[in-house]
């Protein structure tokens, strides 16, 4: 495939560019202040991101980012309304990068009646209205983009927030560290015949099935799932190891390429247990023994945190090119337009 013909003939909106200057986003983001003052620390007991989609894929990885770092009860709600626990020593912090979420509004909303703390994350909309309203401290992140092409602003515009609240230590070496990755990257993967695209022309054909670890990649395993929802147009499907190897494991004994052709996809990492490490092998085996192909994505930078957007990145372009592979519009999401037309 030439990359700069497809690009032509179906990224109409150059998305290309978009992926390519993912490192701005984390720049803007990470320069950008937000008054935080009127939230008190000292009673803040547990935390909920509340988002959809792109919007909570974020919250997701901060989980992962900061393993160990973030010592509170955490929990990001995916869903109307909040969690019972919710209550005045919550910090409810409303993801939403339209602003016009109808789940989060509704979150948000239901936050005030409870009367969490609430730090606002949005580009505008009803949630930037609602939170004037209410004097609710809000992060204005750059918009612009698609929210699945705006994670890298709004992972960052929360990672500020945590560290703005002393939730987290210091994280600027660490956040310098993924912007130079990423433009290192973004001139790699936007090359022809590079990396990323090799591996999306090696799953064109098949659904992809992706493992994650708990607690470490399950967030890149849900996140490359839904980039090949929307981008590529694709079925995938997801999971995670351990809990994987008391049920789906045993799923792969019957695979039939004529019924569903898939390819496992595996994110490995040295951070895992060594016990993870050996089911991983394991498990590989067997599917392998069973007819399917596997595949690794993994990354061999010095940190774990930096390696985790090296493998969330290279995710990214593999979802885009697979769609111009397919000779899809990776901007276009007919469905959920739909959906939010007729809800």
């Amino acid at each position: 495939m030439n990359i700069q013909e497809s690009v032509k003939k179906f990224d109409p909106e150059n998305q290309f560019e978009v992926i390519k200057n993912s490192y701005k986003q984390i720049e803007t983001s990470w320069s950008r202040e937000v008054d935080l003052s009127l939230i008190k620390r000292e009673k803040i007991s547990n935390i909920i991101v509340s988002g959809l989609g792109g919007s909570a894929i974020g919250g997701d990885l901060i989980a992962d980012f900061t393993n160990g770092e973030l010592k509170l009860p955490y929990f990001v709600n995916r869903n109307y309304g909040l969690p019972a626990f919710a209550d005045e020593n919550t910090l409810v912090i409303a993801s939403s990068y339209s602003g016009n979420t109808e789940e989060t509004l509704s979150a948000v909303e239901e936050a005030v009646k409870r009367g969490a703390q609430i730090v606002a994350v949005t580009t505008g909309g009803k949630l930037k209205t609602f939170a004037e309203k209410n004097s609710i401290p809000t992060f204005m992140m750059q918009g612009g983009f698609q929210p699945r092409f705006a994670l890298y602003s709004s992972f960052f515009a929360l990672l500020k927030v945590f560290q703005g609240l002393g939730l987290i230590p210091a994280q600027s070496e660490f956040v310098s560290r993924i912007i130079d990755l990423l433009k290192e990257k973004g001139s790699e993967y936007s090359a022809e015949g590079n990396y990323a695209l090799t591996n999306a022309e090696n799953l064109t054909g098949f659904i992809p099935v992706i493992y994650g670890v708990s607690g470490f990649t399950a967030t890149l395993a849900v996140r490359l799932k839904g980039e090949f929802n929307e981008n590529s147009k694709l079925h995938a499907f997801c999971n995670f190891l351990p809990e994987m190897n008391h049920n789906e494991i045993i799923g792969w004994e019957t695979f039939d390429a004529a019924q569903i052709n898939a390819k496992a996809i595996f994110f490995e990492d040295e951070i895992y247990h060594p016990q993870i490490k050996k089911r991983i092998e394991l498990s590989k085996g067997l599917i392998k023994k069973s007819g399917a192909e596997t595949v690794v994505i993994s990354s061999r930078e010095n940190d774990f945190k930096v390696r985790l957007f090296d493998m969330v990145y290279l995710g990214d372009w593999i979802s885009y090119y697979l769609a111009l592979i397919r000779k899809k519009d990776p901007t276009q999401i007919e469905n959920i337009i739909f959906l939010k037309e007729n809800l």
